[in-house]
C-alpha cells in the first residue's frame, strides 16, 4: 500500500509539474490555452518522458555511439533474426496474447586468459531471463562458409571445461552430418536445449562451446570469428522462453483523435519514432504507438480509489485537482546494441499508455 501511495504522490506531483510548465508558456494577459494547445504539450512532455524513462531502464548514462555503418556490419545476416525484425510493425506492437518471448545470444571473443588454450571456443553472455524450467526451445546457429566441391560436413559441438590431469578440456555434446553443395553457403542450426539447461544448472562448470564443421578434405568451414567479409556471420544461440506475465483485461476509457473536439480525459495517439530522436542503436522497433493522455478532471471524475484523497491531504502544496494520467500501461519487445556492442533482446515496461483517467 505505501508503494502505490508514493506512486499516487508522484503522478500528482508530475501533473502539477505539466501545468506549471504549462502556465509559464503563455503570457500573463492571454487566457489558459486551447485544448489543442495543451494537447500538443502533453505530447511533448510524453516524448521527454519516453526517451528518459529507456535510457533509465536500460542502465544508460548517455546513448550507445553506434553508427548506421556499424549496425549494418554487426547485424547477423541469419534467418531467426530476420524473422524477429519482420515481426515488427510501424504500426502498434500488440503483445495481448504472447505467452512465449525469444532471446538472442551473439557469440563473443574467449577471454585474453584462454585465449591460446581456447582458439575456436565461444562464449555467450546469456540472459539472466532464461532459467532451465523455462526453456522452450535452444538452438544453435552456425555459419558454414562454401565448399569447392561437393561435399558432406560434420558440424561438431563441444563443451570446454577446466582442464585436469584426468580430463579433456573438450566434451562432444553434439554433431550434426550435412550434404553441402559446391560453392554455397548456408546457415545450419542445432538443437542445444539439453546442453543448455545443463549449462544454467552448473554455470561454474562451463567455459564455451568449441564449434568445427569439416569436411571431407579436412577443411573447417564453420564462421567462429568475423573475418573481413564476414561480418554478422559469427554464431548465436536463439532461445525461446516461456512469459509467465499475464495481462488484465483491457479497462475503459475514453479514446480520441488529434481531430477531437473532446475536452474531457482521453488517450490520443502518439507514434515514438526513435530515428527522429537519433537513436540508431535501437534495431527494432524503429517506431511504436506509445499513446499519451490530455484532458480536464473535475473532481467528480476521481476514480473511486481511497489512496487518491490520502495523497491530496499528504500532499497539500502539489495538489491541482485530478490529472489526467495513464491508467494502464504495457511493454514493448526492443532489440538494441548496448555499449558493447552486444545485441540485447529485452522487454521494457510501462512504454504504451492502453487507457487513460483521472486520478
Amino acid at each position: 500500500m505505501l508503494l502505490f501511495l508514493s506512486v499516487t504522490a508522484i503522478l500528482s506531483a508530475g501533473c502539477a509539474m505539466e501545468m506549471n510548465q504549462t502556465s509559464k508558456l503563455l503570457p500573463d494577459s492571454l487566457e489558459p490555452c486551447s485544448p489543442c494547445d495543451f494537447r500538443e504539450h502533453s505530447k511533448q512532455l510524453r516524448l521527454h518522458s519516453i526517451r528518459s524513462q529507456i535510457l533509465s531502464i536500460l542502465r544508460l548514462e548517455q546513448v550507445p555511439n553506434i553508427s548506421r555503418e556499424m549496425i549494418r556490419q554487426l547485424i547477423p545476416k541469419a534467418p531467426p533474426l530476420t524473422q524477429l525484425l519482420d515481426q515488427y510493425d510501424p504500426r502498434v506492437e500488440d503483445k495481448e496474447h504472447a505467452t512465449t518471448e525469444t532471446i538472442i545470444t551473439m557469440a563473443t571473443k574467449p577471454s585474453p586468459i584462454n585465449q591460446d588454450e581456447l582458439s575456436s571456443c565461444c562464449l555467450f553472455r546469456l540472459s539472466p531471463k532464461i532459467q532451465p524450467k523455462n526453456i522452450l526451445s535452444a538452438q544453435l546457429w552456425v555459419h558454414l562458409r562454401p565448399s569447392n566441391t561437393v561435399s558432406t560436413v560434420f558440424l561438431q559441438v563441444s563443451r570446454l571445461r577446466m582442464a585436469s590431469e584426468r580430463n579433456n578440456t573438450r566434451v562432444r555434446v553434439r554433431s550434426l552430418k550435412i550434404d553441402t553443395e559446391a560453392g554455397a553457403s548456408s546457415w545450419q542450426s542445432i538443437d542445444i536445449k539439453s546442453l543448455l539447461q545443463a549449462w544454467l544448472r552448473q554455470p561454474e562448470t562451463s567455459y564455451g562451446l568449441e564449434i568445427n564443421a569439416f569436411n571431407s578434405n579436412g577443411e573447417d568451414l564453420a564462421v567462429t570469428s568475423a573475418e573481413p567479409g564476414e561480418e554478422g556471420l559469427q554464431p548465436f544461440i536463439e532461445v525461446k522462453i516461456l512469459d509467465s506475465s499475464k495481462r488484465s483485461r483491457r479497462a475503459s476509457g475514453l479514446n480520441c483523435d488529434e481531430k477531437s473536439s473532446e475536452t474531457r480525459c482521453c488517450r490520443y495517439p502518439l507514434t515514438v519514432d526513435f530515428e527522429e530522436f537519433g537513436w540508431d542503436w535501437i534495431i527494432a522497433p524503429k517506431r511504436y504507438r506509445a499513446n499519451y493522455c490530455s484532458g480536464e478532471c473535475e473532481f467528480l471524475d476521481l476514480q473511486p480509489y481511497p489512496h487518491a484523497h490520502l495523497v491530496n491531504k499528504a500532499n497539500p502544496r502539489v495538489t491541482v485537482g485530478p490529472c489526467c494520467t495513464p491508467t494502464k500501461m504495457s511493454p514493448i519487445n526492443m532489440l538494441y546494441f548496448n555499449h558493447k556492442e552486444q545485441i540485447i533482446y529485452e522487454k521494457i515496461w510501462s512504454m504504451v499508455a492502453d487507457t487513460c483517467g483521472c486520478s
